[in-house]
């Protein structure tokens, strides 16, 4: 039976445009579900490498990652970054 998930919008965005690159590449008709289930298959194949799955643990336990409250407010904040007004100074001409 299905079940739902809530995704950040910018996460699910980033899923919607994974479907359609994984649709062209193999042109046939894949769904998010799909493209989640082959990116899993995908995950667990490079992790059955016992190098890759060391070097992934090393990378992972090194990240400041936030937790999972403050990233889902990350990712569903404003999609674009406020940006700070500069104050231009006049350039002094001499005549």
């Amino acid at each position: 039976m299905p079940k739902t998930v809530n995704l950040p919008e910018k996460i699910y965005d980033d899923l919607a445009k994974v479907s359609e690159e994984l649709t062209f590449m193999a042109k046939k008709p894949i769904s998010q579900s799909m493209a989640i289930n082959l990116l899993i298959e995908v995950y667990h194949a490079h992790l059955n490498n016992r190098c890759a799955l060391d070097a992934f643990s090393q990378q992972l336990a090194s990240l400041d990652i936030m937790p999972p409250e403050e990233f889902d407010k990350y990712w569903d904040g404003p999609s674009k970054p406020q940006e700070t007004k500069h104050k231009t100074k006049a350039k002094k001409q001499r005549i």
